[in-house]
């Protein structure tokens, strides 16, 4: 009995001893090594890709936001801005419908490939697209047609941009030239040169054009 109890005793301070250094080595030391490595290489990502503008965050760079008017159209959806360029539309929230970056729910809408939900939106933002920036709808861009995996894509790309830029310099009162160089200036390259495709940051692009227009006044 009395090596029984001796055994178990043996085994219940080695556990606790266990407990005790991995608690220390992985819920504390890691945690700080971790955290020490990624706000010194990699500082700005490590604190969510802040930019500011003004002296004030106006957003993260990793995540799509809405430019909007006031106004509500006969649905009661805002109306896009046409000051400022436009994201992609987003499947983020309690819907399958572009809730315009509402995020209850980050993610795709996850309907078929050939559901009529989904290729009649895509249909209706072709035409709405095509109206809303003056050009005939066979010249839109898929990614101003369809959401991202994520909902929450930061970037559109170089067609969609350069498609926006003549509404976006007629709402600003800007030369149209100089507008379609502040697109180009903000192109990203394939990472690492071969990864991906290219992209322009929504965020920044408008950020940049803020600073345009108000250097204009």
């Amino acid at each position: 009995m009395n090596n029984s109890v001796r055994g178990t005793a043996r085994l219940l301070g080695a556990g606790l001893r266990a407990l005790l250094v991995l608690t220390v080595v992985c819920g504390v030391i890691y945690p700080l090594v971790v955290t020490g490595i990624a706000q010194a290489a990699f500082h700005d990502k490590a604190n969510g890709s802040e930019i500011k503008a003004g002296g004030r965050s106006v957003g993260s760079e990793r995540l799509g936001q809405t430019y909007d008017l006031e106004e509500k159209d006969k649905d009661g959806n805002p109306l896009p801005d046409p000051k400022f360029f436009q994201p992609r539309p987003s499947a983020a929230g309690p819907n399958t419908e572009n809730t315009r970056y509402k995020l209850l729910v980050s993610g795709a809408s996850n309907l078929a490939a050939d559901s009529k939900v989904l290729l009649d939106g895509v249909e209706r933002r072709r035409t709405d697209v095509a109206a809303f920036n003056g050009v005939s709808p066979s010249s839109v861009p898929v990614d101003a047609l369809t959401a991202s995996a994520s909902g929450v894509d930061p970037d559109i790309s170089p067609a969609y941009a350069r498609l926006q830029a003549k509404r976006v310099a007629t709402a600003n009162h800007l030369p149209a030239a100089k507008v379609e160089k502040l697109v180009e200036d903000h192109v990203d390259g394939r990472v690492l040169g071969f990864m991906g495709e290219e992209r322009v940051n929504v965020l920044r692009l408008n950020v940049a054009l803020k600073e345009l227009a108000a250097a204009k006044g």
